[in-house]
């Protein structure tokens, strides 16, 4: 069976055009991250306080244990179990958590009452890397890690 070949004229008649859609290629169908004048002009971020210290000298696993302990306890809780916790993040978290309190009241007029740790999280930072002398003109590694960490405090219902 021969295929017939059609004129342009017939050609013409049949062709439809398409909408064409834009597709936007992205990795993920994540929202696009907004800049701090986009998420002002929005009001993104007024309903919380939040505080992040970056390079601090423990390392992020350490830093988790204590911030498990706090994450969703109203700020009061939070601050007596940060403060009779053994753990040398301690320090660092209680900074942490002043700062964020006092970006709360005093930036967005939040109720100091009703505060809560809403997120509190560890990143791991950039790694110091030393050198240990051993026996027989060998040498070891010591890893010095850093951490990032970040606690927002939000108004409880």
């Amino acid at each position: 069976m021969a295929k017939k070949a059609a004129s342009k004229d017939e050609i013409k008649k049949v062709e439809v055009k398409p909408e064409v859609k834009k597709v936007i290629l992205r990795k993920s169908n994540k929202a696009p991250l907004l800049t701090k004048k986009e998420k002002k002009a929005l009001g993104i971020g007024k309903d919380e306080g939040r505080a992040s210290a970056d390079y601090l000298r423990v390392s992020s696993s350490k830093a988790k244990l204590v911030l498990d302990l706090i994450r969703n306890k109203s700020l009061e809780e939070a601050y007596a179990i940060v403060k009779h916790t053994p753990r040398a993040s301690c320090e660092y978290i209680l900074k942490l958590m002043e700062s964020a309190e006092a970006n709360a009241v005093n930036n967005f007029e939040l109720d100091k009452e009703k505060l809560f740790v809403a997120e509190a999280y560890a990143n791991q930072g950039p790694t110091l890397k030393r050198i240990s002398q051993n026996a027989r003109g060998s040498a070891s590694k010591i890893r010095k890690r850093t951490s990032t960490l970040t606690i927002v405090l939000k108004e409880r219902a």
